[in-house]
């Protein structure tokens, strides 16, 4: 399967400011970018570094007053495989490895130590890819796709209170009640086709059977449809742009088609 990806960003600036922008599509063993382009208007400082986990890379910009335009476009070929994640093993804490580890702990939107109780009597019968399944397919079944719903600062309890929310709040939702189960789980940036509204999308990304599986709690986005473009503990680790300064909106548009 192979995407074609179009993203056009601009905002406006008063003063200078610097900015960490992540929008390019990662690249990882299971998708392959086979044609890509960056456009980005006069800058004052431009340097790219590794995402998070070393997935996907970062740009960081120091730019001027006034209009910052940003164009990309990338052919991405996605070679991942569509899992039955409910059949998959869980993995006892002691055996994991030591770099997934921090998935197991609470971060600054996905506060999992509170859904500890929870899970334990909506899921407690139930372990590894099983318990996963049955958590996506909670909160697919009791919370509604609301635009509004939610900001830059709402958490998974927030969300997880009121019901409601965008692809981001059901990721950091989904990432609280895996790792409140012992399961590791990440943040996942990415681009996918039928994304509604068409934007970027968030994701679940949970390890078992020593691998990473990407975990789409709105339903809109399959595995072997989405390409990734960084990962994080939650939307702080892996946000398409990060404003170190004020920022005026003036366009933000996404399309992902299959080529």
């Amino acid at each position: 399967m192979a995407l074609n990806i179009e993203t056009w960003l601009a905002y406006d600036y008063t003063e200078p400011t610097d900015l960490l922008l992540q929008i390019e599509a990662a690249l990882t063993p299971d998708q392959r970018v086979i044609e890509h382009g960056i456009g980005i208007s006069p800058v004052e400082h431009f340097a790219r570094m590794p995402g998070h986990d070393e997935i996907g890379e970062r740009i960081w910009l120091r730019v001027g007053t006034g209009e910052l335009r940003i164009d990309y476009h990338a052919v991405v070929e996605i070679d991942r495989p569509v899992t039955d994640i409910a059949s998959l093993p869980p993995t006892e804490p002691h055996r994991l490895p030591g770099e997934v580890i921090d998935y197991l702990m609470p971060s600054r939107f996905c506060p999992s130590d509170l859904f500890g109780t929870f899970v334990q009597t909506e899921f407690g019968s139930l372990r590894g890819g099983a318990c996963i399944a049955a958590m996506r397919d909670w909160i697919a079944e009791n919370f509604t796709y609301t635009p509004g719903a939610s900001n830059a600062s709402t958490s998974a309890a927030d969300s997880f209170l009121i019901r409601q929310g965008v692809c981001r709040d059901y990721a950091h939702v989904l990432v609280s009640m895996a790792r409140a189960a012992a399961v590791p789980a990440r943040y996942a940036s990415v681009y996918a086709p039928d994304v509604q509204p068409p934007d970027f999308h968030a994701v679940a990304e949970v390890y078992l059977a020593g691998a990473w599986h990407l975990v789409d709690a709105t339903g809109m986005a399959r595995p072997d449809e989405i390409a990734c473009i960084g990962v994080g503990r939650d939307a702080a680790d892996s946000s398409f742009l990060s404003s170190f300064g004020i920022a005026q909106m003036v366009n933000q548009q996404v399309r992902v088609t299959r080529a």
